[in-house]
């Protein structure tokens, strides 16, 4: 079995990224898959995932950073130690415990057809998951990131971006889905800004037209959308504002970076 954590203090895109390559990795090897304290899954009102075979050989202990500490445990531990892809995954054997960001595509972007499958969300009556071909949505991190000021990203992206889509794409409107609707409408004034995890998380994932933050929230629903046209993200990502990859990992081909 390859087993992966769910780390309370992660994001959605965090926990995410860890478990589709969980099961990536099980699904190549033939094994099974199971994830640690399920319970903190961050997506659980709007997305059903499968939890796979119950991991019951752990202890855990939450720490002050929302971090899952295995102590006693039968299965073997395998941690990423580097910033983009690490070919030593593929030697992992079964009953492993693996942990890590896994943000980089060659992880599992040979299973996008099955992860689409895995992180299906239930449609309600009342939720229109086509969105209009003259919207562009804005996907604006706020929260802690704009306590980093290496991290957080300036108006002069947003702007430019805003721009690029305008120059592009005629008769375009906007709106922005964010972990911080009181600081989007400082950066968006006159947009409408909306913060609901699952909302933002499902216009994202079938947007025609989006602007990225540098979070881990967008990647993976801009990556699984069939029906978009121009997805543009900040270049150098987690480090824009230095000029240089931080992050090499969070280079996607599909985007286009400014």
């Amino acid at each position: 079995m390859i087993c992966g954590i769910f780390h309370k203090g992660s994001g959605l895109g965090d926990q995410l990224f860890r478990y589709i390559t969980v099961r990536t990795l099980a699904l190549d090897k033939g094994f099974e898959f199971g994830m640690v304290c399920p319970e903190n899954f961050k997506g659980k009102d709007f997305m059903e995932l499968d939890m796979g075979k119950k991991v019951d050989a752990y202890i855990s202990i939450s720490e002050p950073n929302g971090k899952v500490n295995i102590e006693i445990s039968s299965l073997k531990r395998w941690n990423e130690t580097t910033n983009y892809y690490d070919p030593e995954i593929n030697f992992i054997g079964d009953n492993t415990i693996i942990d890590g960001n896994f943000q980089d595509e060659r992880y599992w972007g040979h299973r996008l057809d099955f992860i689409k499958y895995w992180l299906q969300t239930p449609v309600k009556e009342t939720e229109k998951l086509q969105q209009p071909d003259d919207l562009c949505v804005i996907n604006f991190r706020g929260g802690e990131y704009s306590q980093v000021p290496e991290l957080f990203l300036p108006k002069e992206y947003w702007d430019k971006a805003i721009d690029l889509i305008k120059n592009k794409y005629t008769n375009i409107t906007f709106e922005v889905h964010t972990d911080d609707q009181k600081l989007a409408k400082q950066f968006f004034p006159d947009l409408e800004c909306i913060s609901n995890i699952g909302v933002n998380w499902k216009t994202v994932r079938y947007a025609k037209h989006l602007i990225l933050s540098n979070s881990a929230f967008g990647i993976l629903p801009a990556l699984l959308n069939e029906n978009i046209k121009v997805v543009i993200a900040p270049r150098y990502w987690a480090r824009r504002n230095k000029g240089y990859w931080h992050l090499p990992q969070n280079y996607y081909k599909h985007f286009t970076y400014i």
